[in-house]
């Protein structure tokens, strides 16, 4: 990943610079459109900046009525928002529920909103709040929050969602900016996650990253660190965790292990602490590089992932962690072609099953146009098929998706793609982002 300098030479991470488009491939991009939305892939919000946002740096997550939430990377005054997106006569219409524009409280959410418990929203800014972390024109390590509706609706722009910071991670051992992972829930109400940063410095200047716990109690919220990665076991995890079915937590570091590639990693907890177990360390070869996915499970416990590059098509993999004899058995499934010379052109985010067992997500810069590609992976039996669902061409179709997949009740398909679309090209460089449905 590179830096990405925004006022005052600060810098925030940030994900590879866009390519130039040859005059050549614009025409491609134009002839293809048509049969892109024939083939029922339709863009549903194009954001443009302002009050709505810009830049979705991850998926949506839907509601039982059907409708989608988010967060935008940017927008309003560049720190970033949550919306919803509902859908009304024959369209879809945005509410903007809150603008991250309170250094001190969090700004820039990089994750999806979560729904917890109580039917609330909670969310991470991996910026904002305290300590020494630098971006834009503020400085924060990162924050906890929980959104709710106001007490009297509707909701508007001048009467948001209210915020309550329920954590402020001041980059030292407890962590620094939570980015792109989803958290989760435990049945007593904590909360899991991960921080890109913070945690033990032996490997790692800013931090290796931890797993924290989140626990309510009369007096607030109070942190406990689950594990803080050194290098050999891992670094800087971008994805969440999950739990299987035992209370075991699953993850992946984007770097670090035995090559420095990455890991799939389990943490178990014994007797008031959690002990961490290696199941894979990438080799940067044939089996991938660079995680930056998180996991699923299948319902026979097999974990599936993805990797961002390398494998044999230098395009990133998916792949699979089977459970055998008190060990787990590396499967690679799929190897992605990837763009020549394209920085982490693979998944970024978590996959998704349908009902069928077959695998979907997204692709970040793979796809005939190199500009990121949503994809499935059928299972024939003597191994998997791809099937390109839609190939993104960084026009009105947007590009550049970060997005997992989101599956409503009839099996329509919803994510968001970073940037593209139709929004204005003054306030976002590359147009500011769309959010898309794929009908089957």
């Amino acid at each position: 990943m590179a830096a990405r300098s925004k006022g005052n030479g600060v810098c925030a991470y940030e994900w590879p610079a866009k390519f130039a488009v040859p005059a050549m491939v614009l025409l491609m991009i134009l002839a293809v459109q048509p049969s892109a939305k024939a083939q029922t892939y339709t863009v549903i919000h194009n954001f443009a900046g302002g009050l709505d946002g810009s830049e979705p740096s991850s998926g949506v997550t839907i509601d039982r009525a059907g409708n989608l939430y988010g967060s935008t990377f940017e927008g309003d005054a560049g720190t970033g928002t949550v919306y919803k997106l509902t859908h009304r006569s024959g369209g879809w219409v945005l509410t903007p529920l809150y603008y991250f524009s309170v250094m001190s409280n969090g700004t820039i959410p990089y994750d999806r909103p979560t729904f917890g418990p109580n039917g609330s929203i909670y969310v991470s800014t991996g910026y904002g709040g305290i300590g020494p972390c630098v971006t834009y024109n503020g400085t924060g390590c990162g924050t906890m929050v929980n959104l709710q509706p106001p007490i009297t609706p509707p909701v508007s722009p001048t009467q948001p969602w209210l915020e309550t910071v329920l954590y402020k991670f001041s980059g030292g051992s407890d962590g620094a900016n939570p980015y792109s992972g989803d958290i989760i829930f435990d049945q007593a109400g904590n909360i899991y996650g991960t921080t890109f940063n913070g945690g033990s410095t032996t490997n790692c200047p800013t931090g290796c990253g931890v797993v924290y716990k989140l626990v309510h109690g009369s007096g607030g919220w109070t942190e406990t660190v689950l594990h803080s990665f050194n290098g050999s076991d891992g670094t800087h995890p971008w994805a969440g965790v999950t739990f299987d079915s035992a209370g075991n937590l699953y993850g992946t570091t984007s770097g670090g292990g035995a090559n420095g590639f990455g890991t799939v990693f389990e943490l178990s907890p014994s007797g008031g602490s959690w002990t961490l177990q290696t199941l894979h360390s990438f080799e940067g070869g044939n089996d991938g590089a660079y995680v930056y996915a998180g996991l699923i499970f299948d319902g026979a416990g097999n974990l599936y992932g993805a990797t961002a590059s390398m494998g044999s098509g230098t395009g990133g993999t998916v792949f699979e962690l089977s459970p055998s004899g008190g060990g787990w058995t590396y499967n690679r499934l799929y190897s992605f072609a990837g763009p020549n010379g394209g920085l982490y052109p693979g998944p970024v985010a978590n996959l998704a099953f349908d009902q069928h067992g077959s695998l979907y997500g997204t692709t970040h810069l793979d796809g005939a146009f190199n500009f990121g590609a949503i994809f499935k992976l059928t299972n024939s039996g003597s191994g998997w098929t791809y099937t390109s669902l839609h190939d993104f061409t960084a026009g009105l179709d947007g590009g550049y998706p970060r997005s997992n997949i989101t599956f409503d009740s009839s099996g329509n398909m919803y994510g968001t793609a970073a940037e593209g679309g139709s929004g204005n090209l003054q306030n976002c460089v590359g147009s500011c982002g769309v959010i898309f449905e794929m009908t089957p």
